[in-house]
């Protein structure tokens, strides 16, 4: 690893130990062994989008900040076709939540698009803690973690039904990757954990039919907890306070409002969110869900994008998975570069927290890669 992981990997262990003092891990368990199946992420036949809900970056700055924009925010990504909306979940350096990926998956869960958690996952239980928020996936870090974490990791996301992105760096990152699938694949008795997704039903300009009226439960809950809606673009001047342990301040009554789908129960799913079979009411080890690989193309050293890396690392990645890019996406055209490239998934998240229209921009980045790929 390089520096930054180095101290992002010691952050995330010590959040990881404090958790498990607040809740051990067989209480966690036990709660979501008693959620519905996620929501898994649904890719279409040529080219999806994950849209990302992040606050600041170490590269980017300061991007926006929470109050009840973030359901604003993510529900537009989903209006605009985003086949899942990534959420950045780490509090020191990207003024991240648990009680964030909670909020956008209540949001997102009646309009069927899965939320992820994003964060530098270095353990098992923070696997739980994304299925006990409401995730239908998440992303690991292939550097970060050695060959063993990580096969326990993905057993781990196996046995909650979450899919995974697995994220990589080099040539050396995709060969572990490889190996990774075609173990998974074999585990589960075929290919179907290597990305062969379900699909959904898209208009030509990427979204997906909507109903307006199922949000209000969700937007209600959240406007109780941060008060009246707000833009969350850059610039905007009242914030949703994060400590840097990730918790929202104001006292326990306001993190408990925010932060309920976290500690949800049984029966507080809404409908759309329910598993097909009603004897799924315990979705542990119930379906296998499917694995992408990424190639990030921002140097962890200088926090720079090297965008020549999508095409140098295109043909060293894993047959038979969807092929995501990540970072340094700030247009149509780069999504178009990424496509020709080999790519069949864009992920993004600066130039989407930018945008004044999130909608408009998750549509015209989904026909510039549909584009591209006909």
């Amino acid at each position: 690893m390089g520096g930054f992981l180095d101290q992002m990997a010691a952050g995330s262990r010590a959040r990881v130990e404090a958790a498990r003092g607040r809740e051990p891990l067989p209480a966690l368990r036990a709660r979501c062994a008693e959620l519905p199946l996620p929501l898994s992420i649904r890719l279409g036949s040529c080219f999806d989008l994950i849209a990302e809900l992040k606050l600041r970056s170490p590269a980017l700055g300061s991007l926006g900040r929470v109050e009840d924009g973030l359901i604003e925010r993510v529900t537009a990504y989903a209006a605009g076709g985003a086949a899942a909306v990534s959420v950045l979940t780490e509090p020191d350096r990207f003024d991240g939540s648990l009680a964030h990926l909670a909020a956008a998956a209540d949001a997102l869960a009646p309009m069927g698009v899965p939320a992820m958690r994003k964060d530098f996952l270095v353990d098992p239980y923070q696997l739980y803690e994304a299925r006990g928020a409401g995730a239908g996936g998440a992303l690991l870090i292939i550097r970060m973690l050695s060959r063993a974490t990580l096969a326990e990791m993905l057993d781990c996301a196996r046995e909650l039904s979450l899919f995974v992105l697995l994220e990589a760096f080099d040539e050396e990152d995709l060969a572990v990757a490889a190996e990774l699938v075609s173990d998974g694949a074999s585990s589960a008795g075929g290919p179907d954990i290597g990305g062969q997704c379900l699909r959904r039903d898209r208009d030509p300009a990427g979204g997906t039919p909507r109903l307006a009226a199922a949000l209000a439960e969700p937007r209600a809950a959240l406007r109780s907890a941060v008060g009246p809606p707000r833009h969350l673009g850059r610039g905007a001047e009242t914030a949703l306070p994060v400590g840097r342990a990730g918790e929202v301040a104001g006292g326990p009554p306001e993190r408990a409002r925010l932060s309920a789908r976290a500690t949800r129960g049984p029966g507080r799913i809404p409908p759309a969110r329910e598993a097909p079979d009603a004897d799924a009411a315990s979705a542990l080890g119930k379906t296998q869900q499917p694995i992408l690989v990424g190639v990030n193309c921002r140097d962890l050293q200088t926090l720079e994008v090297v965008p020549d890396r999508f095409a140098a690392l295109a043909g060293h990645l894993p047959a038979g998975v969807p092929r995501v890019a990540e970072s340094g996406l700030e247009s149509a055209a780069d999504v178009e570069r990424a496509v020709r490239a080999g790519y069949d998934v864009a992920l993004v998240g600066g130039a989407l927290m930018r945008a004044g229209d999130p909608e408009s921009a998750v549509r015209a980045m989904l026909a510039a890669g549909r584009g591209a790929a006909a």
